[in-house]
């Protein structure tokens, strides 16, 4: 497949999704019903777009949404333009994909995501007590949509500036592929990303762990009681749970087991990790713990919603930013160590594990 064919398909299925989520907005407009978001979005408390009315925010998702299919099919066309629309179609595009991903979602996409193994298995004994209508909402999916529409925009806009560079659209390599995209490279920076970014849900554990215990960590004992005679504290335990589970999984992009199933994994000791079974959850994690940081520290009461007073309890919550860019960037640097030769344009070293090489682990 040529490039420009490569290009062409992917800003044809963005155009398409972005196209079908701009008439969804545009219906919305008509017929002045089904605005996801807003004022009368139930729990709506941490989304950066809770006080956005109907009444703008569904032309204003309609326009936008709209024009970033068109300038997606102008992708398709494959011709480079010129002068300022050079610059200003992908920084268009950039700007839509960074609203869809980080400000259209909320922290409910990260909850979900959190609670999803509990949702299921629980689901059959009833557990946890909760009614599924109020936990998948339209609302979700519409945030969903907004994640997968923002995803297949930065797809065809990236590869798009690869063909515009001269660039191999496959891969991103040229005859002079920066220092940091190298193998090497990314083995360097990538253990600072990966340590940070299992570094922060970590200290986030240990505070929900702790409370579990029955251990005020960085808040006054008597705020510990209430959550713990309603059970709420052992939910904070599962999301303790599975963030320290997600930091140890976070190291894997920086590990030898990372690379290669380990021994006690029967059927598949010895095989190589398909490189997308790391970079796809990791890269959906980090969109969804960035867009959930920058809704929780916009919302009211952020820094006292837990003793109605600042604590030391919202520290690691804090740091969700920092985690979200840091996981992103262990993703890239995971991929960019074990892509290996390309099948386009050949570049790049073919079958290597970097980071047993590089001393990455």
């Amino acid at each position: 497949m040529t490039r420009h064919a490569q290009t062409s398909i992917g800003a044809v299925r963005a155009a398409a999704v972005a196209g079908g989520y701009g008439t969804l907005a545009l219906v919305w407009t008509v017929t002045g019903r089904g605005f996801p978001f807003g004022p009368d979005d139930r729990g709506n408390g941490a989304s950066p777009l809770r006080a956005l009315t109907p009444e703008v925010g569904a032309p204003l998702f309609a326009a936008v949404l709209l024009l970033a299919a068109v300038a997606a099919l102008i992708l398709h066309g494959g011709a480079v333009p010129r002068g300022p629309a050079r610059v200003a179609l992908p920084a268009y595009l950039w700007l839509v994909v960074a609203a869809l991903l980080v400000v259209v979602p909320d922290s409910r996409l990260l909850t979900v995501a959190g609670y999803l193994p509990v949702l299921v298995v629980g689901a059959p004994f009833g557990y946890p007590p909760v009614d599924y209508g109020d936990v998948f909402t339209v609302a979700l999916a519409t945030q969903a949509l907004s994640v997968l529409t923002g995803l297949l925009l930065a797809r065809a806009t990236l590869r798009w500036q690869f063909r515009g560079n001269g660039a191999c659209v496959a891969c991103g390599r040229s005859e002079r592929t920066a220092g940091w995209a190298t193998p090497a490279g990314a083995a360097r920076w990538g253990r600072w990303a990966a340590w940070t970014a299992a570094a922060i849900p970590a200290a986030y554990a240990v505070t929900r762990l702790a409370w579990a215990a029955g251990i005020p960590l960085g808040i006054p004992a008597e705020f510990l009681r209430e959550p713990r005679d309603s059970g709420a504290v052992w939910a904070g335990a599962g999301l303790g749970g599975f963030a320290l589970l997600g930091a140890v999984l976070t190291l894997g992009l920086v590990q030898r087991w990372g690379e290669v199933f380990p021994r006690w994994m029967l059927g598949l000791a010895g095989r190589r990790v398909p490189i997308r079974l790391a970079t796809v959850p990791a890269t959906l994690v980090a969109v969804f713990v960035t867009s959930a940081s920058v809704g929780l520290v916009t919302a009211d009461g952020f820094l006292t919603m837990f003793t109605g007073e600042a604590s030391l309890a919202t520290l690691p919550m804090l740091l969700w930013p920092f985690w979200g860019v840091a996981l992103g960037a262990a993703a890239l640097a995971y991929h960019l160590r074990r892509r290996g030769a390309c099948r386009d344009c050949g570049r790049g070293a073919p079958g290597l594990v970097p980071a047993a090489r590089t001393g990455a682990y």
